[in-house]
């Protein structure tokens, strides 16, 4: 009744994670909104990101939700934090810039990983994230690995901020930024970002979005998740 997504950024998760939760019919949660939705307060409110006392009281502090898209913007979802609406003030580059070290935060993890299981409980998941089946469902019933060349995951980053207006964004930027951000993800102490023992790894670098779902429902039809 549940299935972890995890792999780097770009590497398809989200619009992936989306699109099988909708044809099982199964709830879906991107886990990294929650940490990118911590990152986005700690600089609205003049918070080091590198502190980690203050981000990890932050993040139990503030409300997160995750709700059903309320604007027809291109958006997956609705996210308000204290009831503000930062769908895409979460993926800006400044938060880019900085989601990786306030996820790489022991303490930050700590706050938020009990909110992510609790939804497991509740009813079947699709959950996406760069750790939910090393940490937070490590018994989940099927895990699914994404993963991508670098230069094409820049690309798509690249590509999805051109498509929002952001036409400013340098290409050789969003690549290095990405690059630092495999390099906290992977060398981090508290849950680093790698596949699962149990994992079914796939490269989407030259796969659409349809060939990756699809080859994502077959694995759950093997697995007998319905």
């Amino acid at each position: 009744m549940t299935i972890a997504i995890d792999g780097p950024a770009a590497s398809g998760k989200s619009t992936v994670g989306e699109a099988l939760a909708e044809r099982l019919n199964y709830l879906y949660l991107d886990t990294g909104v929650m940490y990118r939705a911590v990152t986005w307060a700690a600089l609205e409110r003049d918070i080091s990101t590198e502190d980690e006392e203050a981000t990890k009281r932050l993040a139990e502090q503030i409300r997160i939700e995750i709700n059903e898209a309320t604007e027809d913007d291109g958006r997956q979802y609705t996210v308000l934090v204290d009831g503000v609406d930062v769908t895409w003030a979460i993926r800006t580059p400044a938060v880019d810039a900085h989601v990786s070290t306030v996820s790489a935060h022991p303490g930050v993890r700590q706050a938020l990983v009990p909110k992510q299981r609790r939804v497991a409980l509740e009813e079947p998941v699709v959950m996406v994230g760069r750790d939910i089946g090393t940490v937070v469902l490590p018994d989940a019933d099927l895990k699914i690995y994404l993963d991508a060349s670098v230069e094409e995951r820049a690309r798509r980053r690249w590509q999805e901020l051109q498509d929002r207006g952001k036409g400013e964004v340098v290409y050789q930027d969003v690549l290095e930024s990405m690059r630092r951000r495999d390099r906290i993800d992977t060398n981090r102490d508290a849950s680093p970002l790698r596949p699962a023992e149990d994992a079914v790894i796939i490269d989407t670098t030259d796969l659409s979005e349809k060939e990756v779902v699809e080859e994502s429902e077959r694995l759950v039809a093997e697995q007998d998740c319905r």
